[in-house]
């Protein structure tokens, strides 16, 4: 077959394919053009979408920082005898972003961490922001208010995320030191019956040892201390379980 005439074929081809495109879309040509418009709406709106996550994002770490800040500023105390002028710059009570205080440090940066965490509550910010605003709370002795915020922690993060976990351990202890020994025992022993890797079991063991000595459970208590010496002869635990359990046979 000549050169020539293969082209005219090929162009032939082309002619007839762009003839019945043409014939297809024309009579869709309504349809065809508000499917475009959808999707450039669409794209539009997850590229929108993520700008607008990305500037929350970026204004909730900033908040987080503003509250880490204080939070992590030392505290030098500030001594009954020092005279005028020979308290360092650190100590003095009335030093911009100083402490001379840890309760007056953690008050300052509570307001702080409520914000960001308020803001932004479930950015990763604002996860953060609430784990630590629970914590400085219960170093206050503000436990139930730290018990409300650790269960915010574990509602928005899921309780076996790092938050999660984190927050429970906390929860525990704020429950504990709130004298609901029964509530403090149930979280250890949830988060026991988990078997986390991150989590020793055998620090675990000594909290639920120790709230049911605390509650008068001498029983419960020598189980548990028992399980510790028995079970994990490795811990650093095993020491002060075996002398439990002599001052409880005592």
């Amino acid at each position: 077959m000549k050169r020539t005439h293969r082209r005219e074929l090929k162009e032939n081809d082309l002619a007839r394919l762009i003839r019945e495109v043409n014939e297809w879309v024309q009579p869709r040509t309504k349809e065809i053009t508000t499917a475009i418009v959808a999707l450039v709406v669409a794209a539009v709106a997850v590229f929108g979408f993520f700008a607008w996550r990305n500037t929350q994002s970026s204004k909730g770490q900033d908040l987080l920082a503003q509250a880490m800040v204080v939070l992590n500023t030392a505290v030098v105390p500030v001594e009954a005898n020092t005279q005028p002028g020979q308290a360092p710059a650190a100590a003095s009570i009335t030093a911009t972003g100083t402490f001379s205080t840890e309760e007056q440090k953690l008050n300052a940066a509570i307001p702080k961490l409520r914000a960001a965490a308020d803001a932004y509550p479930d950015a990763s910010a604002g996860i953060q922001a609430r784990y630590h605003l629970a914590s400085a709370l219960s170093a206050l002795g503000k436990q139930k208010d730290a018990i409300s915020q650790y269960d915010d922690v574990i509602r928005r993060t899921g309780a076996d995320s790092l938050y999660g976990r984190m927050a429970q351990l906390g929860k525990a202890n704020a429950q504990q030191q709130n004298g609901d020994l029964d509530g403090a025992i149930a979280s250890w022993q949830a988060l026991q019956a988990k078997k986390d890797a991150n989590i020793p079991p055998d620090a675990i063991l000594m909290q639920i040892a120790r709230a049911y000595e605390s509650k008068g459970n001498t029983a419960k208590a020598r189980e548990a201390f028992n399980d510790i010496v028995t079970n994990y002869p490795d811990s650093p635990y095993v020491m002060d379980a075996r002398k439990e359990l002599d001052a409880l046979k005592g």
